[in-house]
């Protein structure tokens, strides 16, 4: 009686190795964009809670926020990416930004942000 293997071939090893490795390379330059795009969102809901921002100028509120972000090693959010503009009786902060990371040779990694807040006087 003849017995059959069974099992993974070197070459099927090999691709599937090669897959794996793209995708945790990719993920090595994806991750890190969503990360900072998580800070900017923390920066946002912090602002919010703080006591009278609404009595703050927009440069105050600014400065404040990009103080945040410093703590958080965000680099790619820029002044010129953050509108804030009167609400009511508060601001409507506006964050939007894009960043491109080099995957291989001449192709990139594009991820584009969208982050808005309103800030209001808290009750």
């Amino acid at each position: 009686m003849r017995r059959k293997q069974k099992g993974i071939t070197l070459l099927g090893f090999i691709i599937g190795l090669a897959v794996a490795g793209v995708f945790i390379y990719m993920g090595m330059k994806v991750i890190p964009m969503y990360s900072e795009y998580y800070s900017v969102k923390q920066a946002l809901e912090g602002l919010s809670k703080e006591p009278d921002i609404t009595t703050s100028s927009p440069k105050q509120v600014q400065d404040l926020f990009f103080r945040r972000l410093d703590i958080s090693y965000a680099d790619n959010v820029k002044p010129k990416h953050v509108k804030i503009a009167r609400k009511d009786s508060g601001y409507l902060m506006t964050v939007d930004y894009e960043v491109r990371k080099p995957l291989i040779a001449n192709l990139d990694v594009v991820g584009r942000f969208h982050a808005e807040k309103e800030l209001r006087r808290s009750r």
